[in-house]
């Protein structure tokens, strides 16, 4: 299983849906910038950037919708899925991290953790 965690800032207003069966679904594009420090300018500058489309579901999913927002720095930690596409204005691959851990990044701020209920599906599932 291929894993991967990568912090960066949330592109893209989280979008949520909730299927007919009730699976709470959220995602979004994540922008993370690769740094390093540049000794001729004396500072860190960014080098690259790379795109991520963060999926989460069930309680994950549900707590994102409602705590995550465009702009804001995050760290999220899941499974990668890499995907080739093709459309009539070309083809190209993209990146997708299953989430299975999500939340603010302190580095860049604070935050308040509320604790929601959990369902009896999510007990079975700890």
């Amino acid at each position: 299983m291929n894993t991967v965690t990568a912090a960066g800032i949330i592109a893209t207003t989280p979008r949520h849906i909730q299927t007919e069966e009730g699976l709470d679904i959220t995602s979004f594009r994540l922008a993370s910038n690769r740094r390093r420090y540049d000794d001729e300018l004396q500072q860190w500058v960014d080098v690259d950037t790379n795109w991520y489309t963060v999926v989460a579901f069930r309680a994950l999913a549900a707590n994102a919708e409602k705590s995550l927002k465009k702009g804001d720095r995050v760290v999220v930690s899941g499974r990668v899925r890499i995907r080739d596409w093709e459309h009539d204005s070309g083809s190209g691959t993209s990146v997708e991290v299953e989430a299975d851990a999500l939340g603010h990044d302190l580095l860049w701020g604070t935050t308040t953790y509320s604790r929601t209920a959990l369902s009896e599906e999510d007990d079975e599932e700890e």
